[in-house]
């Protein structure tokens, strides 16, 4: 398998990024590149797509073994368009990691399955509330409904609290990429997001997507007030 980050974003929310890309952003003494790193480990062929601060990225991978390609329309694109842009470099399946989130290591394990599919984590909410107010949960959690072993929706803004949550974690088969690659070009947004992308996908039937659950431990680093929940939390992990 490769492994792609999709890093190219500003993360505006957060202090630390007015002079680094959010990959870089410190937890105490780490980054969030150092916390997964085990897990990024695992990967011979490592691709991170950069744009924001792109020098600041080059000079800190310099000395480790990844492939770095600019997203020089970070400001007017998403996450999609990022992750399309390695497509060349796709010669099997992909696993495409969000660069604001930190798991541990053990999720591989799911992730080694065969198809297409993402982990969806069932002890999510817990977390969510010390981050932010219930009002502010129901805007930005999304939709995850499930059948059997296929997910058939995802990223609708929900109207009730979700029994799981998707985590910015996805296996693609290489057929499937390619074929997903195909579809995003026809539809011709360069600004949609991964959500409503998959959400697309999955009903105008171009792939299926599995899941499965997880209990692992899991963070979304979005503003200041998630890094001191993240402070916390990493204590009991």
């Amino acid at each position: 398998m490769q492994l792609l980050i999709l890093a190219s974003g500003k993360g505006s929310r957060l202090n630390q990024v007015k002079k680094i890309p959010k990959l870089f952003t410190r937890i105490g003494k780490k980054t969030l590149f150092d916390l997964n790193e085990k897990f990024y480990n695992y990967f011979c062929d490592k691709t991170i797509i950069g744009g924001y601060k792109i020098d600041f990225l080059k000079t800190k991978m310099n000395n480790k073994n990844y492939r770095i390609i600019n997203n020089k329309n970070y400001n007017s694109t998403n996450m999609v368009y990022s992750m399309f842009l390695a497509k060349k470099y796709i010669k099997e399946d992909v696993i495409a990691v969000y660069s604001d989130i930190v798991f541990q290591k053990k999720i591989i394990k799911g992730l080694n399955r065969p198809g297409s599919l993402i982990p969806i984590n069932k002890n999510w909410l817990k977390i969510w509330k010390r981050r932010m107010s219930f009002k502010h949960l129901l805007n930005d959690a999304e939709d995850l409904n499930i059948n059997n072993q296929y997910v058939v929706n995802i990223g609708t803004k929900i109207k009730k609290l979700p029994k799981y949550q998707y985590m910015g974690i996805l296996k693609f088969s290489h057929k499937d990429f390619l074929n997903l690659f195909n579809y995003f070009k026809k539809i011709k947004n360069n600004q949609i997001d991964m959500t409503n992308f998959l959400n697309r996908a999955i009903h105008d039937k171009i792939f299926k997507l599995k899941y499965f659950i997880t209990s692992c431990h899991w963070l979304e680093i979005d503003n200041n007030r998630d890094l001191q929940v993240a402070k916390t939390e990493f204590k009991k992990w």
